[in-house]
């Protein structure tokens, strides 16, 4: 049984815990509703920009001249996993779930035949490390220096990854991170963004019959254009990944409030107790040598 001091000291450290989860909580809660507008802001773009290249690549007649960015590389052997996590814990399940459904994606495409890499984009998508040969990871980006997303973090992996796709190292890249649903949902998501994923028949054939018209012309605009959807699609995950990160931070922290708490009262009643049968104890002695006196 443990002495009333160590008890005592064990209550302290853990109330101590609890001060400091509780002042987590509440920065995370006020950071929570910031990184959900931006993120809910910036959905619509991103869908509908995704929509429109997807339209396009459902359309596009594969030739030497198409751009690889929408038409592919016709191989198909080489998947890229960019896995988008945080540089921080304390985020409950938030990161392994992401990491888990890499891992899930890259087990398919191995069983598949296909050479499976990774481009990890946060410092807890490192664990994968620990499962998959220092030759699997592609690149290691460091993104420490970023407390707020911002445009020109995004473009700065997508140009890396357009450079490194038009070399030739990888020839799908599938792109991994947290959808934002509510404070207590963050859904792991998958999404493909090289090349373009075409539409699905039902989706490309909705208000997109049309012929597509270019101007100025065809080479100029998807020049433009596909780098930067791979960039606004980078751009949400990051988004989307804070704002995630955030409401996981807020939940978790609440429950390990609640669970210094619970763990607080047991202690004390563990404390009261110790201290009760110490007491008795010494009136028993107390008693007994005066009536052998």
């Amino acid at each position: 049984m443990a002495s009333l001091k160590a008890l005592k000291i064990r209550i302290g450290s853990v109330k101590s815990t609890q001060k400091i989860t509780k002042a987590m909580k509440m920065v995370a809660a006020a950071k929570l509703r910031r990184a959900q507008d931006a993120a809910q802001a910036g959905r619509a773009y991103a869908t509908r920009l995704e929509g429109v290249v997807s339209s396009l690549a459902s359309k596009v007649t594969v030739s030497e001249s198409s751009p690889k960015l929408l038409a592919g590389t016709g191989r198909g052997q080489v998947h890229l996993l960019v896995v988008a996590t945080s540089e921080r814990g304390l985020a409950g399940a938030f990161n392994t779930n992401i990491v888990r459904a890499a891992r899930r994606r890259a087990e398919a495409l191995e069983a598949q035949g296909k050479t499976v890499r990774f481009y990890l984009a946060g410092k807890k998508g490192r664990v994968l490390r620990r499962f998959y040969p220092a030759s699997a990871i592609l690149h290691d980006a460091d993104q420490s220096h970023i407390k707020t997303p911002g445009f020109a973090d995004a473009r700065v992996i997508a140009e890396d990854l357009t450079a490194r796709y038009e070399a030739g190292e990888f020839d799908v890249a599938h792109l991994f991170y947290g959808r934002f649903v509510s404070a207590l949902v963050q859904e792991p998501t998958e999404q493909q963004i090289i090349p373009v994923a075409p539409a699905t028949t039902g989706a490309a054939t909705a208000g997109t019959d049309a012929a597509v018209e270019y101007e100025p012309d065809e080479e100029s605009i998807l020049a433009d254009l596909l780098p930067r959807n791979v960039a606004i699609q980078i751009f949400r995950a990051m988004q989307e990944n804070q704002a995630s990160f955030f409401g996981a931070q807020m939940n978790a922290m609440d429950n390990a409030t609640r669970n210094a708490g619970d763990m607080i009262k047991r202690l004390s009643i563990q404390y009261n107790r110790t201290r009760q049968a110490a007491i008795t104890t010494e009136l028993v002695e107390i008693i007994s040598g005066a009536e052998a006196l």
